[in-house]
């Protein structure tokens, strides 16, 4: 083998996940194919639940030092989502893909691993056919599993790399899913509208999204700043006559009219970094996992980038993944380990899509000023008001709320979602803790001391002494948190934690 893990494309997620594969043991190789990392801004903001994920691997303080990333009020369609309290405390920033790349291929090339670049995929075949390694069911991988079943890719310059897991992180455009031939259903493009990186003049909207009597309409959000320190702003355009082939492309005079049309003669543009046509295909692949091939980011799903989702979305669907690919490879992983990440993460991709799609329907992304449509954009605009829709919304839209199905999640409300990041007063936070990515078992009462042993050299415990002057409170409950920070047992009603180990880590020393 040339290496554990072949990571098919160096973008947000393919790199954080190379750096997730570091952190649980594995051997990674990176390819993109091509000759330097983009310059572009792409997406623009980074959700809690991301900016969570980056603090439980030590690249939060880091990412906000790279530059001013002022903190923005989500939305849903256009309509204001106010900052929510309680688990909310990380609330969305607004952060360039640029920015996030650059900062991960420094990260990854501290810790030894260097993008090969200029790496066209061209071939892809899996041993047996993509049957798992002998001895174990198709429904994952057993503990100590010896074999040298792998996926051989290779180049358009010839050369080849052998692994014993491909991760197709190579965009919506994959490569890896048509070689495989994956099923890609979903809806086509039908419409386009224009999405740009730019100076504006003038005065300055204050709201982000702003509508014309006739159906134009037009989104801003804040960029940070170029290098001179001045304001960047991400401008979306849409409306009649705007949707024109993908391809064609965006002037400055497309810019300027769009801008009069909706803001008249007040605003105007100083300078056009970056600008595109992005389409309304929603599309989502059947299966995350192909035999020792796995699927991620817009490899396995696309829609409109409503809400900073989509790049979100892919750094979740690598933080899932990395720690079990990790786990497999170094023969700890319990059967059905793998095929979790598809029970996982197909759910939660295909919420995206749909709350996009609800989305797109009620900003009237065409600009049609259908009457039904406007009656019912104005109607659940009352409803946002409410502050229990307002926190639905404000989950759905950061990831907070993803919960994942697992055995347990029926007897207590935590499990399946993510950890609380508590102060564990001597011990430091949960998201501090979860650095060293292994498990993580808080036990306040001291009762799991000798339950975990057997699992030591994979999860963490933090017992009663540990926990002095942290603010869980006097008899605050036990819970056992995954590498990617998701709590999957509690101890509520006297459940204890060894089925919950052996499930998600393995069998006991």
């Amino acid at each position: 083998m040339d290496t554990d893990v072949l990571v098919v494309g160096a973008g947000p997620t393919g790199m954080t996940l190379a750096g997730e594969l570091l952190t649980a043991g594995a051997s990674t190789v990176l390819v993109d194919r091509l000759p330097r990392r983009s310059d572009l801004s792409k997406a623009g903001g980074v959700q809690s639940r991301t900016l969570e994920a980056f603090d439980q691997r030590g690249l939060l303080e880091p990412l906000l030092a790279t530059g001013d990333h002022p903190v923005s009020t989500g939305h849903f369609a256009g309509i204001p989502l106010p900052d929510q309290p309680g688990r909310h405390h990380l609330p969305w920033r607004s952060v360039p893909q640029v920015v996030i790349e650059e900062l991960l291929e420094r990260h990854l090339a501290a810790r030894g691993v260097h993008i090969r670049r200029n790496h066209d995929l061209v071939g892809l075949t899996q041993d047996d056919a993509g049957v798992p390694d002998a001895g174990v069911t198709d429904a994952g991988v057993t503990a100590n599993a010896v074999t040298d079943a792998g996926v051989t890719a290779t180049f358009a310059d010839g050369t080849t790399v052998r692994s014993r897991y491909l991760v197709a992180a190579d965009g919506a455009h994959s490569t890896v899913r048509s070689l495989l031939r994956a099923a890609f259903p979903g809806e086509p493009g039908t419409l386009t509208i224009i999405a740009a990186d730019v100076r504006l003049g003038g005065a300055d909207p204050s709201a982000s999204h702003t509508w014309t009597e006739d159906g134009h309409w037009a989104a801003l959000f804040p960029l940070g700043t170029d290098p001179e320190g001045r304001p960047l702003r991400r401008l979306v355009l849409g409306g009649p006559g705007q949707s024109l082939p993908r391809e064609t492309p965006v002037t400055e005079d497309d810019i300027r009219r769009g801008l009069r049309t909706v803001f008249g003669t007040q605003t105007h543009l100083l300078e056009l970094r970056y600008a595109r046509r992005i389409t309304n295909a929603s599309r989502q692949i059947e299966r995350y996992r192909h035999g020792r091939v796995f699927l991620a980011g817009d490899a396995a799903h696309v829609h409109l980038p409503l809400g900073a989702q989509g790049m979100n979305t892919g750094i979740q669907d690598a933080f899932n993944l990395g720690w079990k690919l990790g786990a497999a490879v170094r023969g700890r992983a319990p059967a059905g380990l793998l095929d979790t990440y598809h029970a996982e993460r197909h759910p939660a991709g295909a919420a995206v899509l749909r709350n996009v799609r609800a989305q797109s329907l009620l900003m009237d992304w065409a600009g049609t000023r259908e009457p039904d449509v406007l009656a019912a954009r104005e109607i659940f605009t009352d409803l946002a008001r409410l502050p229990d829709v307002r926190r639905h919304l404000a989950g759905l839209m950061s990831g907070m709320a993803t919960r994942y199905p697992m055995p347990g999640s029926e007897l207590h409300p935590l499990v399946g979602l993510p950890a609380p990041d508590l102060d564990l007063g001597a011990s430091g936070r949960v998201h501090e803790l979860l650095r060293s990515g292994r498990g993580l078992l808080l036990d306040p009462a001291g009762t799991y001391a000798q339950a975990v042993v057997p699992w030591s050299d994979r999860v963490d415990r933090v017992g009663e002494a540990g926990l002095a002057g942290s603010d869980t409170g006097t008899g605050a409950e036990p819970m056992l948190i995954r590498p990617d920070g998701y709590v999957c047992w509690a101890g509520a009603g006297g459940a204890r934690p060894e089925p919950a180990l052996a499930h998600w880590f393995g069998d006991p020393r």
